[in-house]
């Protein structure tokens, strides 16, 4: 039987590293002080596209339910915690929220991301300003630090300033044509410069006035050395950009640089966007975040800013898997094993209490070969043999499946002192 495209099964091993993802992600977001939750899987369709529009259709899942209402599966975290905070009129700001779950795109099938996937997820609501903004880079940072990932970059910049220099080549202030630049722009990182003068000649547009937008897209650097190659006195946001490289470095968050290319492609961002890269991988982002005040607004509350971040999980443990990174916890499972059907009680019995002490315990109960009881127990760290000639002494067999040496121990000692005889 297949599965829709785009939809997997996840088997123990992934979701394994899924979990250590998870649990490095809560312990890290713990100490930043955000509060976990997680906003509902299905949302009104109506305030999917408060956020993204109408175009947003064509990469969702959504459908009529019972009550002929249009809804959808979640897409992302931000919406749900955007719309969850805009109604908490008495929410001490500013807020800090924390999400991990899966999510639903109907978008095509990638390297490292299928139509359902897992995405973590921080947001930051209130009266903000900067080092809010700050906060969310830093806590990137130490997020893959913790992960122990290598060769990490975080590139940040402003939308403001990519939208003052638009407006100012194009001569124009229509919020279409900006957007449309915008997602030009956004494809700096995925595709070659001629495919987008390409296709963006083929919407209408000035190929030499984009060629200028490209060029100015690949600047990157730190403040003084883009200042050496561009003039920013004009360009707006630059200051606050300036502002944030020097917040983080105070933060002695090390692994940054502006990149004018990083606008995010959804047009809801507004300030302060940044994406965080493996340098020694083609993968693409793994994570994505910025500033967004306008969204609240769309749900009533001009009172709330908003800035929040988001990565891919799939993705990291691909990056985590190329490095060697080991996420899966080393297999300190037991194996029982019995002789005889004779034993086969004796050993069950052993095999509750020791489960009872909280050690993970394996066991067939099928009354295999001891030949086959071995060849199943194999991925084992210990087996404990249950023999006729040394059951009747009450005493047991341990054998060390990794150097394969083998000791008689005492079958009281072994459910009484369980983790100073098995070393665990």
């Amino acid at each position: 039987m297949d599965l829709p495209r785009g939809m997997k099964d996840f088997e123990n091993d992934e979701i394994q590293k899924i979990e250590f993802i998870r649990e490095k992600f809560l312990s890290t977001s713990n100490i930043f002080g955000f509060q976990l939750m997680e906003p509902s899987p299905i949302e009104l369709m109506s305030v999917i596209e408060a956020k993204s529009g109408p175009t947003i259709r064509d990469d969702v899942y959504f459908f009529n339910d019972k009550g002929d209402r249009e809804v959808s599966l979640r897409f992302d975290f931000t919406v749900g915690l955007t719309r969850y905070a805009t109604e908490q009129k008495s929410m001490k700001l500013p807020a800090k929220i924390s999400a991990f779950g899966g999510v639903w795109r109907y978008d095509e099938p990638q390297k490292g991301r299928y139509r359902f996937f897992h995405q973590w997820n921080i947001e930051t609501f209130g009266n903000l300003n900067v080092e809010h903004d700050a906060e969310l880079v830093e806590f990137t940072s130490r997020f893959f630090d913790n992960l122990k990932l290598q060769n990490i970059s975080i590139d940040i910049n402003h939308r403001k300033l990519v939208e003052s220099y638009i407006n100012h080549v194009f001569e124009s202030n229509d919020t279409t044509l900006l957007h449309d630049i915008f997602r030009a722009v956004d494809k700096v990182q995925k595709k070659s410069k001629d495919e987008i003068l390409q296709e963006y000649k083929q919407k209408g547009h000035s190929p030499e006035k984009l060629e200028k937008i490209l060029e100015f897209s690949n600047l990157k650097g730190i403040p003084s050395e883009i200042e050496k190659n561009f003039d920013t006195s004009s360009l707006d946001g630059w200051n606050e950009l300036c502002t944030l490289y020097e917040s983080l470095k105070n933060r002695g968050v090390v692994n940054i640089r502006i990149n004018f290319g990083i606008v995010r492609g959804l047009d809801y961002y507004s300030g302060i966007v940044f994406e965080a890269f493996d340098t020694t991988s083609d993968l693409g982002a793994l994570v994505g975040g910025g500033r967004y005040d306008s969204l609240p607004k769309v749900f009533g509350r001009d009172d709330l800013g908003a800035t929040g971040v988001a990565g891919g999980v799939e993705r990291i443990i691909l990056r985590l898997d190329e490095q060697g990174i080991s996420c899966i916890p080393t297999n300190d499972t037991i194996s029982v094993l019995y002789v005889n059907d004779e034993l086969k009680s004796d050993a069950i019995n052993c095999v509750s209490k020791l489960r009872k002490l909280g050690i993970s315990v394996n066991i067939d109960l099928t009354a295999k070969s001891l030949k086959k009881q071995m060849e199943i127990s194999s991925g084992s760290k210990f087996s404990i043999i249950f023999a006729p000639k040394e059951f009747a002494e009450k005493n047991v067999v341990l054998r060390n499946m990794i150097d394969k040496t083998e000791k008689q121990i005492s079958l009281d000692e072994l459910v009484t002192d369980t983790k100073s005889v098995l070393n665990l």
